[in-house]
């Protein structure tokens, strides 16, 4: 009888991964290390122990679940908030005196000196940062926003959300960011934000006795995901100090379900991030910041010009964002390629991430300090808006190795952080500026080194690099126009940012508000939305957005909302696959232990047979992790009977809520004497009396909207004709995936779909 209850979600589709053993629990690749992944259980269990007490439940009770869920969101925008900004704080601190102490030699000709204090400076980072990822807490490699987007489809990976792992996340972004690489922290602060929601609302970490119990209040995964979503909104926020772009980001972006309360919260932890990061950007006005001035990225309006165009502008930038588009497919396409190559090398061991992560920091720093030589020193204009040259401190006008009353453009935008260099492309007046062959080898170099830097083993993300290179992009074909356009360079840099993002991460609402929050210019949005549909409509013809990308290369099985054209021929009974475990109503411990034991199940039938029932029925699905604490109860039957009410009186609610991520009981734990092997348990009152059920003959395009909008783990699939046994088997994620489906029916052609798809859209 065919079944797939397992768990098993689609292998990694990296080429030298498809050995990997692969029973029952699947693998993928959570940040840099290949590990078990299993589905989440979004699903409320109604089963009659679970009913009981709920009903026993008072109004205080419910006044403070409701009450703990604000007060968490409140916490979750208070504490992203401050990392935000003492992340920003630490890089602009640290890469600050690194480039002032540079400068300094530069300024005294010692130019040798001054890359070997460059160069080594950037790799003991980059070194610090690699180390204590691969070796501390591997999960905490790259951006994050993959790992976090596939928790909140339902795929559960260890340690993405642990203490550790946020620790890392902090302490090895600043690092790498301060290094010189050319990454940046939003992708990070998305996943340092779900990680500071997962372990609140879990009740801190169990494994380092950090625990609250007051906070222990969310024993479910529903719950976990909701504020988890909050935490990601909250760290979008605070990147940019964008709260309405972090809301519209969770729901576009990272979101695979949405209610209307979950609009409330998510808006109030971003509204308290805006908060807060005001206050901070007061205390930095004051000049207690150090290096920092007046604040990074999340803390300027990096154009507030009141901007006029008319319509002969529109055909430049309808140009500007068609190539934007084609230039971001070529950006993923080249960083899948660079992904899949690092796996390969990853795989040699430990020693090798590291490696090259020192080799991209000893690359990276010789085109910093290289390239600026190549340009041409440029004489001061007589009415710059601040000092030229720019000494140090950060500016458009960098000395680097000019005479006096010169500065070096090329400089001013490569030897520099990266949130100075958008500042510096997006400034107003600044039309000529920079040459076009700085601009043109600073995009080049921008596009290339982001690429290669992404996937080292450090936290590290893509929006800033993204950012900056759009930017280039823009400023160059802006300067190309010239004035033959009325607006300007710093405009199209502008809009060259957004049709890059556009291209590359296929976002546009999100993407148009985070933009308009960070240049605080409400008269760009026409021109916004129209760059951002165009850059996003023309590089959806090749290939998919960078995260989904990067999630298909780790192996996480990932539901998209859209249904391939080949489910709806077939029916969920052509895609189940077996054997199929069954458990009785009361069941002997032996056969549980066993079955437990044997297979790698999260969820089991219950069948009522004679002569609990007339002929055999369905009569529920009880999960693993259940039946596990039912076994350490060891409340147990010597005939095959029903539990009473004194017996049930027994449990707790809580013994029954879900473990922190990633974690759970294992069989191999549980001890029990040959008498408890041949004992009974009643499983009636622990299972879930009202799983979602489909018929064999539904569409598995119809199942599978099921499936994804209600946020399953398994799908019981029954038989048509009341004639044939109770239950034909369990459609799980495993049973959606496209290489499943293609594996079983290998006559199906995905690509003639796929190109069907792209001519005829509405069929998605």
């Amino acid at each position: 009888m065919p079944n797939s209850a397992t768990d098993s979600e689609a292998v990694p589709l990296l080429p030298t991964l498809r050995h990997a053993t692969n029973s029952s629990s699947q693998v993928a690749i959570v940040g840099s290390n290949l590990c078990p992944v299993e589905s989440l259980d979004y699903e409320i269990a109604e089963n009659d122990f679970l009913k009981q007490d709920w009903r026993a439940r008072s109004k205080t009770h419910i006044f403070q679940y409701v009450f703990m869920k604000w007060l968490l969101c409140f916490f979750i925008g208070i504490i992203v908030s401050l990392i935000g900004f003492t992340n920003n704080l630490a890089v602009e601190n640290l890469a600050g005196v690194k480039f002032v102490v540079t400068s300094n030699m530069m300024l005294a000709r010692r130019f040798s000196m001054a890359f070997f204090v460059f160069a080594v400076t950037n790799l003991i980072l980059t070194l610090f940062a690699s180390l204590l990822t691969a070796f501390v807490a591997p999960a905490a490699a790259g951006s994050g926003i993959p790992e976090v987007k596939a928790y909140l489809n339902g795929v559960d990976a260890p340690h993405i959300f642990s203490l550790p792992t946020l620790v890392v996340k902090i302490i090895g972004n600043i690092s790498a960011v301060s290094g010189s690489l050319l990454i940046g922290k939003a992708g990070p602060m998305v996943h340092t934000g779900a990680c500071v929601a997962s372990l609140l609302a879990q009740g801190g970490s169990k494994r380092f006795g950090l625990t609250w119990r007051w906070l222990r209040y969310f024993n479910n995964d529903r719950d976990r995901r909701d504020l988890v979503t909050c935490g990601s909104a909250a760290g979008i926020a605070a990147s940019f100090r964008a709260p309405l772009g972090g809301v519209l980001f969770a729901l576009e972006e990272m979101s695979s379900w949405w209610r209307s309360a979950l609009l409330w919260r998510i808006f109030f932890s971003t509204a308290v991030v805006a908060i807060v990061l005001r206050a901070l950007i007061d205390v930095c006005l004051s000049g207690k910041c150090g290096l920092f001035g007046k604040g990074g990225l999340i803390v300027f309006d990096v154009y507030s010009e009141n901007a006029s165009y008319h319509l002969g502008d529109v055909l430049p930038v309808l140009l500007l964002a068609f190539f934007g588009g084609i230039l971001g497919s070529i950006y993923n396409f080249l960083l899948e390629k660079v992904l899949r190559a690092y796996n390969y090398i990853y795989e040699k061991g430990v020693a090798w991430k590291i490696l090259l992560a020192c080799a991209i920091s000893i690359f990276t720093s010789c085109l910093l300090f290289g390239l600026p030589f190549l340009a041409s020193c440029q004489p001061c204009p007589a009415d710059a808006l601040e000092e030229c040259p720019t000494i140090g401190r950060s500016g458009n006008f960098k000395k680097y190795q000019c005479p006096p009353g010169h500065y070096n453009d090329l400089a001013s935008l490569i030897f520099n952080t990266n949130d100075d260099a958008i500042k510096n492309l997006f400034s107003k007046n600044t039309d000529f500026e920079f040459h076009y062959l700085s601009v043109l080898v600073f995009f080049i170099t921008c596009f290339f080194l982001s690429i290669l830097s992404y996937g080292i083993v450090a936290p590290a993300g893509l929006f800033v690099p993204v950012i900056v290179t759009g930017a280039s992009y823009g400023r160059f074909v802006g300067m190309l126009i010239g004035s033959n356009s009325n607006l300007n360079d710093g405009l199209y840099a502008v809009l060259g940012a957004a049709s890059f993002l556009g291209g590359s991460m296929r976002m546009t609402v999100s993407l148009c508000v985070i933009l308009l929050e960070l240049t605080n210019n409400l008269l760009l949005l026409p021109m916004m939305m129209v760059v951002l549909l165009i850059s996003k409509t023309v590089a959806d013809a090749f290939n998919a957005n960078i995260y989904n990308l990067i999630m298909k290369i780790k192996g996480f099985p990932y539901l998209h909302s859209h249904v391939e054209p080949y489910m709806r021929q077939l029916t969920v009974g052509d895609v189940v696959t077996g054997p199929l475990q069954v458990f009785k109503g009361i069941e002997k411990i032996e056969t549980i232990v066993h079955v437990l034991k044997t297979t790698n199940h999260n969820g089991f039938p219950v069948v009522d047979e004679p002569p609990l029932a007339p002929a055999p029925v369905l009569y529920g699905l009880i999960l693993r992790a259940h039946i596990l604490t039912l076994l350490k109860k060891r409340v147990f039957l010597s005939s095959p009977m029903a539990f009473d009410s004194s017996t049930l009186a027994k449990f707790k609610a809580d013994e029954f809520a879900k473990k922190g991520s990633g974690r759970g009981d294992r069989i191999e734990d549980v001890e029990l004497s040959e008498e408890e092997l041949n004992m009974y348990l009643d499983l009636h009152p622990f299972s879930n009396a009202s799983p979602y059920t489909v018929l064999e003959t539904m569409s598995l395009a119809k199942a599978l909207v099921l499936f994804r909008e209600v946020g399953l783990r398994h799908i019981l699939v029954i038989p048509k004709f009341s004639n044939r046994p109770p239950l034909v088997g369990i459609l799980t994620r495993h049973d959606f995936m496209p290489e499943h489906i293609l594996g079983l029916r290998p006559s199906l052609s995905r690509s003639r779909w796929k190109r069907l798809r792209i001519r005829l859209p509405f069929l998605s």
